[in-house]
């Protein structure tokens, strides 16, 4: 595992389109997807530790947030070949352990993780209505073994999707998310990759 901050796409961007599988081979659309006063779209991985520190919270807080009308997609880009606990059958366990109930999308062939430039994991973005960039960066300040510790609050990613639900804009001081890196397959890391990871 390295230690991997998010890109931080520029705001404002519109979202990559997506044409991805869930669990049961359908296939989801962005373009089909129905309108909604915001997207979050959430870069995920069973085994990330950091996915593992907040995963319980962020599940029932997206249980609010799609009842409030948000639309939320996880999706699953590691290499499942190397790392065969983030493949489907770990996606499966992955939703009957902590309860999510958004679709979980496998991006096998990793496109999908290059066009949003997601870099680890979790790496979150949210839209707006009109499917421009809102809000990228952590759920919250805390992180696995931290000292001293911090509660896990999703007070960042929180504080942005009320905004975008009420047609405000989320706040301009946004801070990236650190999580494990994005697992590529040989020969498929993006460039963009490398740059983002702490070595420190």
């Amino acid at each position: 595992m390295a230690r991997t901050l998010s890109f931080m796409m520029p705001l404002g961007t519109s979202a990559p389109a997506f044409a991805l599988p869930d669990l049961e081979g359908r296939l989801v659309r962005l373009a089909d997807l129905p309108p909604s006063p915001g997207l979050l779209v959430m870069f995920l991985a069973n085994h990330c530790p950091y996915v593992k520190h907040l995963r319980n919270h962020l599940a029932a807080n997206a249980r609010t947030w799609g009842a409030q009308g948000l639309t939320l997609i996880g999706i699953a880009s590691n290499d499942a070949v190397a790392y065969p606990d983030d493949g489907p059958d770990g996606m499966r366990a992955e939703i009957a352990e902590t309860g999510y109930d958004f679709p979980y999308l496998i991006d096998a062939e990793q496109t999908v993780a290059k066009a949003f430039h997601a870099a680890c994991t979790p790496d979150f973005f949210l839209f707006d209505r009109d499917r421009r960039l809102a809000y990228r960066g952590r759920y919250c300040a805390s992180r696995p073994k931290q000292v001293p510790p911090q509660a896990v609050t999703g007070a960042d990613l929180a504080a942005a999707v009320e905004a975008v639900l009420a047609g405000r804009p989320a706040t301009a001081d946004q801070r990236p998310s650190l999580g494990c890196n994005i697992k590529w397959a040989p020969g498929n890391e993006p460039d963009y990759a490398t740059r983002l990871m702490v070595t420190t």
